[in-house]
């Protein structure tokens, strides 16, 4: 056990979310996303019985989300919704975000669910969690820590 870890970020986890690069893409799924077939060849990491608010609220408390771009997070916009509509728990979520400082509402972009599935084929890894909610599939771009550039 490490002090000060969320005990949600299994070693596989921090193995995989110390890999990626900056603008590296991880995506976090519900329990009935297609991860194994949208996955193939990318690490797939399975938090079982971890809903998406305890395991977005984990990653990033290590993950930085990349600063340079509109929006570092997509979220899987529900189907035959209006636009802009979000579902509770998306809203939970990016709430959630907006209060650790993480992002803000207008960082977090809506996506059409096919968009999203495309989007998912140039990810690094997926996390597959056990949330139970469709439509609950969040994409985070990471970012950088970094001193300031001395000139």
């Amino acid at each position: 056990m490490l002090k000060n870890f969320d005990p949600l970020l299994t070693p596989e986890l921090l193995k995989v979310l110390c890999e990626m690069g900056h603008g590296d893409e991880i995506v976090l799924a519900d329990a009935n996303f297609t991860a194994e077939s949208l996955g193939r060849g990318k690490p797939i990491v399975r938090l079982p019985g971890v809903g998406m608010r305890e395991a977005c609220a984990a990653v990033l408390s290590v993950l930085p989300l990349d600063a340079a771009v509109a929006h570092p997070v997509a979220f899987m916009q529900v189907s035959d919704t209006p636009e802009g509509s979000r579902s509770a728990l998306q809203r939970d979520v990016i709430a959630r975000m907006q209060a650790s400082g993480d992002a803000s509402n207008a960082q977090c972009e809506a996506m059409e669910r096919f968009a999203f599935y495309e989007r998912v084929s140039r990810a690094y890894a997926i996390v597959q969690t056990g949330e139970m909610q469709p439509f609950a599939n969040f994409l985070l771009k990471k970012g950088v820590i970094a001193h300031d550039l001395l000139t």
